[in-house]
C-alpha cells in the first residue's frame, strides 16, 4: 500500500509541468540530521547569509553559524541535551511542592484548574514510572538469562561466534542444547541478525533504553536545562542553543531525524540508497527533540525559525500528552499560516484513540478552532489485510487526518548508512514529501489548498483491520477523517485541475 510516487512523476512529465528554478525549502523539526550523509548532503538547505565556522552571527538573526539550521537543545559551550523528562514528570516535579497532600476543597478557586492538572500529571507519572520499573527489571532478568545461555552454547560447541548456520544445524546430540540453539536460530532469523551476539547487542541496547526511562524520562530530580542556559519560563526568548545538528551520530535523535529527512528528500538523482518522495527541495534541520518530551518553548521557536528561513512545509515527528505552554505553540502555528506554511505532524505510537486522549500538538487551538494548516498522520503497513493499520499507530475519526506508510520504512541513517524504522514518525515525513511535491509543481497552492488536496485525494479503504491495541476488527475508514491512505499520484491529478489564481480572479470579476 504505497503512495504511487513514480506514477505521479510520470503524470507530471506527461502534463509538461516543470519545477521552478528555486528548490522548495522543507524543514525537519526533529532530533538532528547527519549533514554529511552521502544521500542528503546535496539536498540540504544552506543559509546564504551565514559564513560557516567563523563563530559569528553574520546575518544578525540571533544565531551564529546556523549554516544548515539550528539546535534549540544545545548550549553555547557546545554541550547538548540528549535526554529530558516526560512532560508529566516535569509538571509533577514543579507542582508537587504546592499541592502535595491537598484536596480540591483545600485549594483556592483560582488555582483549581492547575490543581487538576497536577493530579493528572501525578497519576500519569506514577503509572508510567511503575511500568518502566517493571519493564526494566523483567528485561534485565531475561537479558542475563540470554547472555548465560549463549555462553553455554559457545562453550559446548567450542566456538567464539554462534552464527545462524551453526544454530540451525546444532552439532550436539544433547537435546537441551539442540532446543536452545533452535530457539536462538528462530530469534536471529526473525530479527534478520547474522549471529547470537548481534541479537544480544540489540537486547543490550533496548535494556539501556529502558534504564534511560528511569534515569531521565521518569526521574523527578533530573534537569538538563542548565546545559542550554536559557530562561525556561521566558517564552519570548529566542536566541539560545547552538548550530550542532548532528550532535552525536550514535544518538537516537540524530538517527531519527536523519531517517525522516531521507524519507522526504533523499537524493533522487544519484545511484545511492533510496529515493526520497520530493525531488526539488532543500532540507532545513531544526533540532529540538530529545529522548523524552520536547519543550513547548523549543517547538514554538523551531517553527518560527523554519518559517523565517523560508520553509513552506514543516515535518514534525514528535508528540506528547501534556502541553502546559500550548498557547506559545498555537501562536507559532498561526504565524506559520500567515506565511503560507503547511505543518505535518505524526499522530503518535501508543495505539490510542486521540479523539478521546489528546496528543499534542493537536489539530485545534486552545479556543477550539481547527488549525487550518496542520495535517495529522497515522501509520499503515504494506499489505491490504487485517494488519493494514500499524499496531502501534494512534487513530481518531476526528483527530487523525490521513494514514501513510510507516512500518519497516527503509531510509537514511547516520554515517551514510540505511536502515528500517517504524512509526507514525515515518508516516508524517511521507506526507510532508507529498506536500513538498505539490507546492513545488503547483506553487500557487496555499496551506489550506495543500491540506484539502492531500485529504481529498487520499485513497479510501474499507478493509476490516485490527484496531490498534485490540483484537477488535473495524473498518479502516473509521480510523481517520479521510478513511484513506495518502496518494501522491491522486494528489497531483487533483492539483492539476485546480484553477490558477489568475483564472480565479477573472471568474470572481465576471460575477
Amino acid at each position: 500500500m504505497g503512495i504511487s510516487t513514480d506514477r505521479a512523476y510520470e503524470l507530471l512529465r506527461q502534463l509538461g509541468i516543470r519545477p521552478p528554478a528555486q528548490p522548495l525549502i522543507v524543514a525537519v523539526i526533529d532530533g538532528g540530521v547527519d549533514t554529511a550523509h552521502a544521500d542528503l548532503k546535496a539536498v540540504l538547505w544552506h543559509n546564504p547569509r551565514e559564513i560557516a565556522g567563523n563563530g559569528r552571527d553574520d546575518d544578525h538573526n540571533g544565531y551564529a553559524d546556523d549554516v544548515y539550521g539550528w539546535n534549540y537543545t544545545g548550549g553555547k559551550d557546545g554541550r547538548n541535551v540528549f535526554h529530558d523528562q516526560k512532560e508529566e514528570t516535569r509538571l509533577y516535579a514543579r507542582l508537587r511542592p504546592r499541592y502535595e497532600g491537598k484536596t480540591l476543597a483545600q485549594v483556592p478557586a483560582a488555582q483549581q484548574t492547575e490543581f487538576r492538572l497536577y493530579e493528572r500529571a501525578k497519576a500519569a507519572y506514577t503509572t508510567k514510572r511503575a511500568e518502566a520499573e517493571t519493564a526494566y527489571q523483567r528485561d534485565s532478568q531475561q537479558l542475563a538469562e540470554d547472555i548465560a545461555n549463549t555462553a553455554t552454547l559457545k562453550k559446548a560447541y567450542g566456538v567464539p561466534v554462534l552464527d545462524s548456520a551453526l544454530l540451525r544445524h546444532s552439532p550436539s546430540a544433547d537435546t537441551t542444547l539442540t532446543k536452545l540453539a533452535s530457539l536462538f536460530y528462530r530469534i536471529t532469523s526473525r530479527m534478520h541478525q547474522p549471529n547470537a551476539d548481534s541479537v544480544l547487542n540489540y537486547y543490550r541496547h533496548y535494556n539501556a533504553e529502558l534504564k534511560d526511562r528511569l534515569d531521565y524520562a521518569y526521574n523527578l530530580a533530573y534537569d538538563p536545562r542548565p546545559i542550554i542556559g536559557d530562561h525556561i519560563q521566558d517564552l519570548r526568548e529566542r536566541a539560545y542553543g547552538n548550530a550542532d545538528l548532528a550532535t552525536s551520530l550514535a544518538d537516537h535523535g540524530t538517527k531519527h531525524g536523519t531517517h525522516c529527512a531521507g524519507i522526504i528528500a533523499a537524493d533522487r538523482t544519484n545511484e545511492l540508497g533510496g529515493k526520497g518522495v520530493a525531488d526539488h527541495v532543500r532540507l532545513l534541520s531544526v533540532r529540538c527533540i530529545p529522548d523524552g518530551d520536547e519543550r513547548d518553548k523549543d517547538v514554538a521557536n523551531a517553527i518560527r525559525y523554519a518559517v523565517d528561513n523560508g520553509a513552506k512545509v514543516i515535518s514534525m515527528s514528535f508528540g506528547k500528552y501534556f502541553s502546559p505552554e500550548k498557547a506559545a505553540v498555537d501562536e507559532a502555528m498561526r504565524y506559520a499560516n500567515t506565511k503560507g506554511v503547511l505543518l505535518v505532524h505524526a499522530a503518535g505510537n501508543d495505539h490510542l484513540d486521540t479523539d478521546q486522549t489528546v496528543q499534542y500538538p493537536q489539530g485545534r487551538y486552545l479556543n477550539g478552532q481547527q488549525i487550518p494548516n496542520l495535517i495529522t498522520v497515522g501509520a499503515n503497513a504494506r499489505a491490504n489485510d487485517e494488519h493494514l493499520v500499524a499496531p502501534f499507530s494512534n487513530y481518531g475519526r476526528q483527530s487523525v487526518d490521513v494514514f501513510a506508510p510507516g512500518v519497516e520504512i527503509m531510509s537514511t541513517v547516520p554515517s551514510s548508512a540505511y536502515g528500517p524504522l517504524s512509526g507514525t514518525s515515518m508516516a508524517a515525513p511521507t506526507v510532508a514529501g507529498v506536500a513538498a511535491v505539490l507546492k513545488t509543481y503547483f506553487p500557487q497552492l496555499s496551506p489550506a489548498d495543500l491540506k484539502r488536496i492531500i485529504l481529498q485525494s487520499a485513497v479510501p479503504c474499507h478493509t476490516q483491520v485490527l484496531k490498534p491495541g485490540t483484537k477488535e476488527r473495524v473498518d479502516f475508514a473509521t480510523l481517520s477523517r479521510t478513511g484513506g491512505i495518502v496518494n501522491l499520484y491522486e494528489a497531483v491529478k487533483l492539483a492539476s485541475t485546480q484553477p490558477s489564481p489568475k483564472h480565479q480572479a477573472k471568474a470572481h470579476a465576471s460575477k
